[in-house]
């Protein structure tokens, strides 16, 4: 599992450990912790964009399916330094794939983002929306999941790519551990610690509360997803005779202001914040239509509201407030 000592990867880490799987993980720790990886589950330091390296591990390790995680995710980075998602996330990305190649990997699950349908004409969003991402990030994972498709048609790679938007929560001994943070319900739970200020972008959107409204999945959820694709990409599963693209997604979708109440009624205090102008681009709804995961893998969020999502993410700041050790 590529970035299995990050926030997703671990999470996924852990499913995968429950349902009876061994897993690998290689990680560069740049934005992982060590310390979220479990006991015994062996850690190679290092970048999957080193074909020869990553080659070597799959073939000692005797891999037989990979769960890529690892991909810069940042989309202001992504504007203001282009070259490392291009670096990293595609050219990174396409030596994952001859590594696996030459080492006859035959099946990989690409966790990827809903930010390659960029401003979408109408949400819920369908799998087959136009593809028209607005910044570099959302580019390179839009390239990958192409490199992806055409080394299927290629060379018989079985594979899965999952698109989502915002990822929430946490486990009982995992959670989200970011310098910087940058997503909202973490931000909004460091204010409600008082270690920094909270601003919403916007109150006048045409949205029943003025705020945006925006897609989330518990990270327990997403692990289940990846669960659920990387034993859709076993041999002869018709599933993936093609390449697989599923949304991941809640149904409705909550507002701004919705996970600041929900956020208030977990920590029993008002969370002070103020209004900002709002974002260029931002549009006043994103929700993928996640039917096809429920159809074809099987998955449905097992923890769909904003109180298990906020209550599990405070409920593992409050054990670990300074986050993970290392």
């Amino acid at each position: 599992m590529t970035g299995g000592a990050g926030y997703i990867g671990s999470v996924s880490v852990e499913a995968f450990l429950a349902a009876g799987h061994e897993v690998v993980v290689l990680d560069d720790l740049t934005t992982g912790h060590r310390a979220a990886v479990p006991p015994g589950v062996a850690l190679h330091v290092g970048t999957y964009g080193d074909a020869d390296t990553f080659a070597r591990i799959l073939a000692s390790e005797r891999i037989e399916a990979i769960l890529h995680c690892a991909a810069r995710s940042l989309v202001g980075e992504s504007i203001r330094d282009p070259s490392k998602y291009y670096r990293d996330n595609v050219a990174g990305g396409v030596a994952l794939l001859e590594a696996a190649r030459a080492t006859r990997v035959e099946r990989i699950v690409f966790s990827s983002t809903a930010a390659v349908y960029g401003i979408p004409d109408a949400t819920p969003i369908p799998e087959d929306a136009p593809l028209r991402p607005i910044n570099p990030y959302g580019e390179s994972k839009r390239a990958f999941e192409g490199a992806l498709d055409w080394y299927g048609r290629a060379y018989g790679l079985r594979s899965v790519c999952l698109r989502y938007f915002n990822v929430a929560g946490a486990t009982e001994t995992l959670g989200e551990d970011h310098d910087p943070e940058t997503h909202l319900i973490p931000n909004v739970l460091l204010a409600a610690a008082g270690s920094l200020p909270l601003t919403v972008f916007g109150d006048d959107y045409p949205t029943p509360d003025g705020t945006c409204i925006r897609d989330y999945i518990h990270v327990a959820d997403l692990a289940d997803a990846h669960l659920r694709a990387i034993e859709a990409t076993a041999p002869g599963d018709p599933r993936t005779d093609e390449p697989l693209v599923c949304n991941l997604g809640n149904g409705g979708g909550f507002s701004i202001r919705e996970v600041i109440a929900a956020a208030e009624a977990v920590v029993g205090r008002e969370i002070p914040y103020t209004v900002g102008p709002p974002r260029a681009g931002d549009p006043p709804i994103l929700v993928a239509r996640s039917t096809r995961a429920a159809d074809l893998l099987g998955w449905r969020p097992a923890h769909p509201t904003l109180e298990e999502m906020v209550g599990s993410a405070w409920a593992w700041r409050r054990s670990h407030p300074d986050g993970y050790p290392d």
